[in-house]
C-alpha cells in the first residue's frame, strides 16, 4: 500500500516538475511589433483582426450543441426499451426524458434565444 501512495506521489511530482519546465520553455522573452499582429500569408492585414462576433449566435450555437447531444442520447434508449424486460420503467424513464428536453426547447422558445433576427 505504502509502494502505491508512493508511487502516486511520484507521478504526480514528475508531472507538476514537467508542467513547469515546458511552462519555462514556452514563454516568449521576445515582445515585438510582429508578435501581436495577425498573419495574413505575408500580405499586410486588411482591417482589424479583432473584429467583434455576435453573441446571441454563439449563444444559439451552444443551444444546438446542448440539444444536439441529448438528441444522440435518445437513439441508444430505443434498443433498450425495445430490449427491455422492464418495460414499463424504461420507458417511464424515457418519457420523463423527452418531457425535461422538451421543457428545455420551450424555455430557450419563451426566453427568445431561439430567434435569428438581428
Amino acid at each position: 500500500m505504502e509502494k502505491v501512495v508512493l508511487s502516486i506521489f511520484v507521478a504526480c511530482l514528475l508531472g507538476v516538475i514537467l508542467l513547469l519546465i515546458g511552462m519555462f520553455l514556452g514563454m516568449s522573452f521576445y515582445s515585438g511589433r510582429e508578435k501581436p499582429s495577425p498573419f495574413e500569408c505575408g500580405f499586410d492585414p486588411v482591417g482589424s483582426s479583432r473584429i467583434p462576433f455576435s453573441l446571441r449566435f454563439f449563444l444559439l450555437a451552444v443551444i444546438f450543441v446542448v440539444f444536439d447531444v441529448e438528441i444522440v442520447l435518445l437513439f441508444p434508449a430505443v434498443m433498450v426499451v425495445g430490449s427491455s424486460w422492464a418495460w414499463l420503467s424504461s420507458y417511464l424513464v424515457l418519457f420523463v426524458f423527452l418531457i425535461l428536453l422538451f421543457g428545455g426547447v420551450i424555455h430557450e422558445w419563451r426566453e427568445g434565444s431561439l430567434e435569428w433576427e438581428v
